[in-house]
């Protein structure tokens, strides 16, 4: 079976975040996707099978199956139109979060994707323990997100992962208003086995709206301030987000087990 490795959210290698994308022409059982997601050790490998002229993608974690991913989706999207429909321009995902459409447009890729509700909820001082310091607002969605009061807070940060799984939420976001971006977060998953995700496109879909709220805009320019960083271009569009960004392959190999 073969495997690509993507940087997704950069057009250059060694930033951005990585996912693995595995194309198969049918479903192989889910303990074999599981183990792959695990030897693999990045924060998503993604396996898709055409559908009906339009594809059905999973996404798993070293932790098991996650319900949305954007860097993966963007990596899947662009393997297929770089290496199996050269010719294609648009794809439609089928997913556990419903159909995610994906238009190449030049060398960039724009997911539809949805929105999170988020509710705002007490800064507690659990946060604040987790993080070393304390936050100014607190939002829970399917993740948590807190928002800190600068963006050198947001950099200098050292969590505790063992305070952070605690917490609620599955991901554990954290945010401050840019100073050349609109809005700065670093994502941490610990309840996933992922430490600290470069560029997370699914926490940005409660980033961004909460974000477009508070600068009064629907346009957002956000930036992952990971080691590897990475640029999402975002407009939100009611209970959507568009999410576009660039995409570079690392790697392309063979699983040798399947």
């Amino acid at each position: 079976m073969k495997q690509y490795i993507v940087d997704a959210f950069t057009d250059n290698v060694f930033s951005g975040n990585q996912a693995a994308v595995c194309v198969l022409d049918n479903w192989i059982p889910e303990e074999m996707m599981i183990n792959i997601a695990k030897e693999n050790n990045f924060s998503e490998t993604a396996f898709t099978v055409q559908e009906d002229g339009a594809y059905r993608l999973r996404w798993f974690t070293p932790g098991g199956e996650i319900d949305l991913c954007g860097h993966a989706t963007l990596a899947t999207a662009f393997v297929i139109m770089q290496f199996y429909e050269k010719d294609r321009n648009l794809i439609v995902f089928h997913t556990l979060s419903g159909d995610l459409v994906v238009e190449r447009q030049g060398d960039t890729y724009e997911m539809d994707l949805p929105a999170f509700i988020s509710e705002k909820i007490p800064v507690t001082d659990q946060m604040a323990e987790a993080l070393g310091a304390r936050p100014i607002e607190a939002y829970l969605s399917r993740d948590i997100l807190l928002v800190m009061d600068s963006e050198d807070t947001v950099k200098n940060l050292k969590p505790d992962m063992e305070k952070l799984k605690l917490l609620e939420g599955l991901c554990v976001g954290v945010t401050a208003k840019g100073r050349e971006y609109d809005c700065v977060s670093r994502v941490f998953a610990p309840k996933l086995n992922v430490t600290e995700d470069p560029v997370t496109g699914s926490t940005h879909c409660m980033i961004v709206p909460i974000w477009a709220d508070k600068l009064g805009k629907t346009r957002v320019t956000a930036y992952q301030a990971s080691a590897r960083t990475g640029t999402l271009y975002c407009e939100v569009k009611k209970d959507r987000v568009k999410m576009a960004g660039k995409a570079v392959v690392y790697s392309i190999a063979e699983i040798l087990p399947v």
